[in-house]
């Protein structure tokens, strides 16, 4: 079973404590991890040696100068040089533990995924119904500072956000508008329910939206997918808005619940060597209408869900271009519990298109206000046809008028 993690979901322990929502398979695929000291790299061992020696031996301040330390920054510091910001990256064991927790859903925090863009910290995407969701944060914010004092990096607002549930943090962010605000946000435990939907009031359409891409998606997919076939809807709004990817083998079996035939995605290796991944036989495969909102919270894996429907023609993509992330990390584990989450594929729509630092456009661009949170199913419970069409969710209004004119 392929379960490669995707990346573009690796710093959501900022701001989940026990977090990482996402974690990687600890394959080793390319068999002796042993560093070989040739002659070609000779030299640069000798250079690292003699840094170690004069920072232990002649640094003014050798309160600092832990050898834990010094070796993880080294390593952190080989990472850097690849220039992948906020793919591949190295994780101390307790970043590690956090991962398999936040796999089982042992989850607290603020409940949304951020990752360094442009030099900046930025927000993937938040939670449905999280602290950071409920606070005003949205995909796009900046995050410029944590308890009143600026962050450095990704790794620094790890470090200060993340906390247990009942304590409180304060955040400066700038908003895709350029306006920056503090909130106070009070972390909590977040439950994570990947997929919902709701038919739409005075419709016959289904909005479903998957959040991630999380261990037996595909299974609750399936259960909703029933549930929606017994309603006699005439179409769904497969909604990938704030999704910010997950496990490379649930997205595989999600996009094959939409496609008949085809492939899923096309891996490309460190060799440029391309392999086209085709969707799964044998499942159950809605073959309803369909329309794909995204924004610029849909990162990674639900960008691959998208670029696969929008290429085979299957679905129209409306909203805003995704975060365009593009590489599968495998986890490959270090002798003290540490691990690298390293880049080892990067993939491209059954197209060929890539995504990575590009993102997905959309076939029709449509805007949401900074003030404006998309309206997912859970809160949509008890509104009227008149209250979705006045909560300023224009990409929602748009994919709904969008069935409304293919059946008029």
């Amino acid at each position: 079973m392929r379960k490669l993690r995707i990346a573009g979901t690796i710093i959501l322990v900022v701001i989940i404590f026990g977090a990482g929502i996402w974690s990687g398979i600890e394959i080793d695929k390319h068999g002796n991890n042993t560093i070989i000291v040739n002659q070609n790299n000779k030299t640069e061992f000798e250079l690292i040696n003699q840094a170690w020696n004069l920072i232990q031996n002649k640094y003014v301040d050798q309160t600092v100068t832990k050898p834990q330390e010094l070796g993880y920054g080294a390593i952190e510091g080989l990472v850097d040089s690849l220039g992948d910001t906020g793919h591949s990256t190295f994780l101390t064991p307790q970043d590690v533990q956090q991962e398999k927790d936040a796999q089982q859903g042992q989850l607290e925090g603020i409940g949304a995924e951020v990752q360094e863009k442009n030099g900046n910290v930025v927000i993937v995407a938040p939670m449905d119904g999280s602290p950071a969701q409920k606070a005003g944060l949205r995909s796009g914010d900046i995050i410029l500072a944590v308890d009143n004092t600026p962050v450095s990096s990704v790794t620094d607002a790890v470090t200060r956000i993340r906390g247990p549930a009942g304590t409180a943090v304060v955040i400066t962010f700038q908003n895709t508008d350029g306006i920056t605000s503090t909130v106070t946000i009070v972390r909590a435990k977040i439950n994570i329910v990947n997929v919902t939907w709701n038919e739409l009031p005075g419709t016959s359409i289904a909005q479903l939206h998957i959040s991630s891409f999380d261990t037996d998606v595909s299974t609750e997919l399936d259960a909703a997918l029933a549930a929606i076939k017994t309603k006699g809807v005439i179409g769904i709004i497969l909604d990938l808005r704030d999704n910010p990817g997950g496990l490379l083998d649930q997205v595989i079996a999600v996009t094959s619940r939409f496609l008949k035939s085809g492939n899923v995605l096309q891996e490309k290796d460190m060799n440029g060597k391309i392999t086209s991944v085709p969707v799964l036989p044998g499942v159950n495969v809605t073959d309803l209408p369909m329309v794909v909102l995204i924004n610029q919270g849909t990162a990674s894996g639900a960008e691959i869900v998208a670029g696969a429907l929008q290429d085979s023609a299957r679905a129209k993509l409306i909203g805003e271009t995704t975060f365009g992330t593009g590489t599968v990390l495998v986890q490959f584990p270090l002798s003290d519990g540490s691990a690298l989450n390293l880049a080892v594929q990067e993939w491209l729509t059954p197209s060929g298109k890539t995504i990575w630092h590009k993102g997905l456009p959309p076939d029709e661009v449509v805007s949401l206000s900074s003030d404006v949170a998309p309206l997912f199913p859970d809160a949509e419970q008890g509104l009227t046809s008149a209250q979705i069409q006045a909560s300023g969710d224009q990409q929602l209004i748009e994919a709904i008028a969008a069935f409304q004119k293919s059946t008029t």
